[in-house]
């Protein structure tokens, strides 16, 4: 039986396959549909049980009781706070409710769930072990064959009862085409030894996370820290439901979308290049010699080249020249808003046209 390691090029770690060679041209591969991305950096949480959709209702931020079969969502699980405890994308099949998660947050959350059955009909059960999870465009991963509906990412659409906050048009999330596959361990292997035979095109981590970033996907493992609220990252536009029912973090999350604005918000990063520096998670950025945040995710994009996604005050200076402070030396950055300094109370305001290009600070 091959494995990952067999691939040709391959580069595996306890991620998973971070790459077959060259990340760049995997990423084009990916974009186009003609490369699927083992995603051994998910998990995947069954939850079954007629009373599953509206239990699911009851504790997260997003409206399932209603949920159609094959309908693709998402839903955030939140602290009495309001702040991100886990994430997962949803999706149903009539009599489950298959719900893909983080590999860091995948035994946490289907923990948590258990704990919170009481008496209803549901169970919960962690399918990390004899599930896999393959990703790619929604049509390259409409030909696997698949242990549940094939979950397509809504992101960057504003979900029936969302808000975004972001004001560029278009997005650039607008042309991502993004899907997730469930796989037995059967199919799993299949698709491996087609590749070990030059049959299927892979594409690793490096590659998925690089279209994410570009795309401002926010990701719970990567970009959420322990104060993180979803209106923070722009989450609001596809994981919460605004006026559903109660659920925990509900108020927090009313009334900063109401009445406040969230204290930290999200930037885009175009990092300089030239010396082929990158910062990694939790570097600092500066404005001149102030602090304003970190860095949450990084990546080397095709098209656009080191970028990189950042939490930073609020109050935080736009259009001004930014810094972040890596372990090699500053590293100069150039930063354009996702989630805008007046987000909440008044964020009902006219959409901005998107620069063509962002570039990097001199």
């Amino acid at each position: 039986m091959a494995s990952l390691t067999d691939v040709p090029g391959a580069v595996v770690d306890e991620r998973g396959l971070r790459h077959v060679g060259s990340p760049v041209t995997e990423q084009r591969r990916l974009a186009s549909g003609s490369a699927l991305a083992p995603l051994g950096d998910r998990r995947v949480v069954s939850v079954g049980g007629e009373d599953r959709r509206s239990w699911l209702d009851s504790l997260s931020s997003q409206a399932l009781t209603h949920l159609a079969p094959g309908v693709s969502t998402e839903l955030l699980i939140l602290d009495p706070q309001g702040r991100v405890e886990h994430a997962a994308a949803v999706v149903d099949d009539g009599e489950t409710t298959w719900l893909l998660v983080d590999a860091s947050d995948a035994e946490a959350l289907a923990s948590w769930l258990t704990r919170m059955r009481f008496r209803l009909r549901v169970e919960v059960r962690d399918r990390s072990a004899d599930l896999f999870v393959v990703g790619g465009t929604h049509a390259a991963v409409a030909e696997l064959t698949t242990a549940a509906p094939v979950w397509v990412d809504p992101w960057p659409e504003v979900a029936p009862g969302g808000w975004a906050y972001a004001r560029v048009e278009p997005h650039p999330g607008a042309g991502r085409d993004w899907a997730e596959a469930i796989v037995d361990a059967a199919e799993f292997e299949r698709l491996i030894d087609a590749a070990v035979r030059g049959e299927t095109s892979l594409a690793g981590l490096d590659a998925v996370e690089a279209l994410r970033v570009a795309a401002w996907r926010p990701r719970v493992g990567v970009d959420a820290d322990e104060r993180l609220l979803p209106h923070e990252m722009d989450w609001l536009r596809t994981a919460v439901h605004l006026s559903k029912g109660c659920y925990r973090g509900q108020e927090t999350v009313a009334k900063v979308h109401n009445l406040g604005h969230p204290p930290r918000r999200v930037v885009a990063l175009q990092l300089d290049g030239s010396d082929n520096v990158l910062p990694v998670r939790g570097d600092a950025v500066r404005a001149g010699d102030t602090v304003i945040g970190a860095i949450t995710s990084v990546a080397v994009h095709h098209e656009e080249g080191p970028i990189a996604l950042a939490l930073v005050k609020r109050t935080a200076p736009e259009g001004v020249p930014l810094v972040v402070d890596t372990a090699d030396g500053p590293l100069a950055a150039a930063a354009e808003t996702v989630v805008p300094a007046d987000a909440g109370a008044t964020a009902a305001v006219p959409r901005l046209p998107r620069l063509g290009r962002r570039r990097a600070a001199e």
